[in-house]
């Protein structure tokens, strides 16, 4: 895939992932052309001053729920990443209209633009949390990955591939624990909603070059997950405010006390590619022979936080706290 002729949107482009993924594009791949879509005035007005301008880059304002703006955006576009999202868990159970018109109908009118424009191939971001879903920001999300699966079916012999990724909490993203944690550090105190949750942990960069990788191997219709380690909230806890006291204040609604990436029913039409797992779907549409190197797993497997033969350490925690 030659990135160089590739005409690449992202909805959510002034967010956590929406800048690092901008900031390698433009580093390492030079694209023709990278068009930021965003609702946020300030946000984008901020990346420009951060040194986010190049001949290469457009920003666009404008909502996921807005299906007219998103065709318009996307006329001649050849890459479209879905990364627009109301993704707080506590603002989703409280906001849960919100929720379904920005997650579930923004999904939908990503997808609408995209066939309508001839985008060849779109990308959407996906979580843990849409795996047996507890809360309303998960199940939005699976509503969303399976909108994003069976779209393959509705582009007939159109150009327009859909895809998934799926993966864990990104460490320095809006919303993660690890600022509230140093900001508790100074108090003495740092509350845990329970010490015994685990989770899945990647960084930002981990999570922008999988998703660039994923685009290159897509065919239409996968959900990529990458395999990445699982942490314990009480070691990371420990690890960036030792000797303080640890307050336990029990699980929010909507939490979890683990997380799940890939589910026992799931696990039987999923691949082992080595460096990451491809959940593939079960439909008439999709060919059983596009990874050819991929291994089945074995009976009963699933891919959970707790279960996880991966973990990061003491000091890895720390290190990642101190980044």
């Amino acid at each position: 895939m030659d990135w160089t002729q590739e005409t690449v949107l992202v909805t959510g482009g002034t967010g956590s992932f929406g800048r690092h993924f901008a900031q390698i594009l433009l580093e390492e791949y030079q694209p023709k052309k990278l068009i930021i879509f965003s609702r946020d005035e300030l946000k984008q007005h901020e990346m420009r001053v951060a040194g986010f301008e190049g001949p290469s880059l457009r920003y666009f304002i404008g909502d996921v729920r807005d299906v007219d703006r998103l065709r318009r955006a996307m006329s001649g576009v050849t890459v479209a990443i879905h990364a627009a999202a109301l993704k707080h868990v506590p603002v989703c159970e409280y906001n849960p209209i919100e929720g379904v018109l920005t997650n579930i109908m923004g999904g939908r009118n990503v997808i609408d633009a995209a066939l309508d424009c001839g985008v060849q191939k779109v990308l959407a971001l996906s979580t843990d949390k849409a795996v047996n879903p507890v809360n309303l920001y998960g199940a939005t999300k699976l509503v969303s990955e399976k909108l994003f699966v069976q779209a393959n079916a509705y582009r007939g012999t159109g150009p327009t591939s859909f895809a998934c990724c799926r993966y864990g909490n990104v460490v320095g993203s809006r919303g993660s624990v690890i600022p509230l944690f140093k900001k508790q550090r100074d108090t003495g105190v740092v509350t845990i909603t329970d010490e015994r949750m685990t989770r899945f942990w990647l960084t930002l960069d981990q999570g922008v070059r999988f998703v660039i990788d994923s685009i290159e191997r897509m065919h239409g219709g996968e959900v990529f997950v990458p395999k990445i380690p699982s942490m314990s909230l009480m070691e990371l806890a420990k690890a960036i405010a030792p000797g303080c006291d640890m307050q336990n204040i029990g699980i929010r609604p909507g939490e979890k006390l683990h997380e799940i990436l890939v589910s026992e029913d799931e696990a039987r039409t999923t691949l082992d590619l080595g460096d990451c797992y491809v959940l593939q779907p079960s439909h008439p549409w999709w060919p059983s022979d596009h990874y050819p190197e991929g291994k089945a797993l074995p009976e009963g497997f699933t891919y959970a936080s707790d279960t996880n033969d991966d973990w990061l350490s003491h000091e890895q925690l720390a290190a990642l706290a101190a980044d």
